[in-house]
């Protein structure tokens, strides 16, 4: 029986580091958004809206005022920025990229590991749309 334990605990913590310190694949994350419009999934969200310069730059300033949040690729001059925010427990990561094109912005968020999002993805977007509305 304690050597059971002992395998579950090894291989969760296996588990639990590997999610931790597994690299990203910045050039596949990054990729540019074709998609023309919103969308909901299991484990991601897509929001297309109407934008200009200065709401995408809100945008990416909220992004970056996210707990757990930081710059995995581009910038705002670029006008493709990708972010990896970390769950608050299990530090799970989830990708997000806004791309201004065109007068309009795509957000996609999604999932790294796993099948759902809980939701978590449409609720960042929903919460950047609106505060980039009320700015």
């Amino acid at each position: 029986m304690r050597l059971l334990f002992w395998a579950v605990a090894l291989v969760a913590a296996g588990g639990a580091a590997y999610v931790r310190l597994a690299p990203h694949n910045a050039a596949q994350v990054h990729a540019a958004i074709a998609d023309t419009q919103s969308a909901d999934t299991a484990n991601s969200a897509l929001r297309v809206v109407a934008a200009d310069e200065e709401m995408f730059e809100a945008a990416a300033a909220y992004m970056q005022n996210l707990p757990r949040t930081n710059v995995l690729a581009g910038d705002v001059a670029s006008r493709r920025i990708s972010f990896v925010t970390r769950s608050r427990v299990f530090g799970f990561p989830d990708y997000t990229t806004l791309q201004l094109s065109d007068g309009t912005l795509r957000a996609y968020a999604r999932v790294r590991f796993g099948q759902s999002d809980m939701g978590v993805n449409r609720e960042r977007l929903e919460g950047l749309l609106a505060a980039i509305k009320a700015g």
